[in-house]
């Protein structure tokens, strides 16, 4: 295990009828507050409802600013940083899943500069300061409620960059599973999936080779997200699953699954953003179709981590499977399909001609993440196995 830090100021308010305490919590950081939200399903579910009344009744004067699409794009949160310098906004509150939270975290970060947000994912600027924001959750996947990271798409150069930050985290979430009832099943299972990529990005690329708290902490994680996704499926309305579901994606990102591991990547995640940047697919659906092909070409490297994994959560041994890196890639393909998740580029009607394209585009986000050793050979040769 190596030295770490671990540091987390975010505090978690968590369980039914929690969504109230949005207006109390806010007031403790301005007056004035945006109000940051997606295309609308806050308003048909009454999240929107019990989100306004609570601020109001805290004493707070409401700024709007919805439409945050599934991927954020940069013009919309330049659109919510010009609103918060035009009326002079104390906080913003971010009511949504992880494209809001983290277009809420942009906007609170670009409110206090002069220079483009856009700087701060190419690493030309650093953070100083943002404005507070708090939250309330109403998807599981991101992390983002629970992280000092955020993820942006630049409309016009089709770049999606990620960036974290220590001033990025929030001040306050919400996470009532209530809210979380009406997701489409669908993205129930991106956002189960979503989680399971942040702890296997953590498992896969740590270049520790005794890490076996943290190991059965991400394993642990892994099956319940399964799990806890699968009873959602099947009861969408089931509290516990929801609440299983919900607070597995917050743990699997919120800095503690890293602790301990030292220098870790996302490589999978480098390549996904391409995906989602240049087709605007889903974040999960993306990830349930690079995770197999780069896990393929990562046993031809290493295939020990890859075995360990799926003997622990798969139980090869109780159920005759021979512990091979293929017979977890395998499993794990064959749940993707189960709730519906794609494992092929061509479900997306991707062609094999594009796959240069897309290599081209994850290779800038590689180099600024450090991410040396993906080539676009690499890349190219990673996403030919997701074919």
């Amino acid at each position: 295990m190596q030295n770490f830090v671990f540091h987390n100021p975010t505090k978690i308010i968590f369980g039914r009828g929690t969504i109230p305490s949005i207006g109390p919590e806010t007031i403790l950081w301005g007056k004035k507050c945006l109000l940051l939200y997606g295309c609308g399903s806050i308003k048909k579910n009454g999240v929107y409802g019990q989100v306004f009344s609570s601020l109001k009744e805290a004493g707070l004067e409401i700024v709007e600013h919805g439409g945050v699409q599934t991927n954020p794009l940069l013009s919309h949160v330049k659109e919510g940083i010009n609103k918060v310098k035009a009326h002079k906004i104390d906080v913003v509150v971010a009511v949504g899943g992880g494209s809001v939270l983290d277009s809420g975290k942009a906007v609170c970060a670009g409110s206090v500069v002069n220079h483009d947000v856009w700087k701060f994912f190419t690493g030309k600027k650093s953070i100083k300061s943002t404005l507070p924001m708090t939250a309330v959750l109403t998807l599981a996947a991101s992390g983002s409620e629970m992280n000092s990271g955020m993820v942006i798409t630049h409309d016009a150069t089709r770049e999606k960059f990620g960036f974290g930050h220590k001033l990025l985290f929030p001040k306050v979430s919400i996470l009532d599973p209530e809210a979380t009832f009406t997701v489409p099943m669908d993205y129930t299972a991106y956002g189960a999936v979503d989680a399971i990529a942040h702890v296997l990005e953590y498992y896969m690329t740590t270049k520790d080779p005794a890490t076996p708290v943290q190991d059965r902490f991400i394993e642990g994680l892994i099956i319940n997200a399964m799990d806890s996704c699968d009873r959602c499926l099947v009861n969408p309305r089931d509290y516990n699953a929801r609440a299983d579901l919900m607070w597995a994606a917050t743990l699997a990102l919120n800095g503690m699954t890293g602790a301990g591991l030292g220098r870790v990547g996302f490589p999978m995640h480098m390549i996904e953003h391409s995906l989602s940047a240049l087709y605007d697919v889903p974040h999960g659906a993306g990830l349930s179709v690079i995770i197999p092909g780069w896990l393929r070409w990562h046993s031809i490297v290493d295939a020990r981590k890859i075995i360990q994994l799926g003997s622990r959560i798969f139980n090869f041994e109780l159920r005759g499977i021979e512990p091979t890196s293929n017979a977890t890639v395998k499993i794990l393909e064959n749940w993707f399909t189960r709730i519906n998740s794609p494992i092929r580029l061509a479900e997306f009607d991707i062609p094999p001609e594009d796959i240069p394209l897309i290599a081209e585009n994850a290779l800038r986000l590689a180099k600024i993440w450090r991410l040396d050793q993906y080539s676009r050979e690499t890349i190219e040769g990673i996403l030919t196995l997701c074919r």
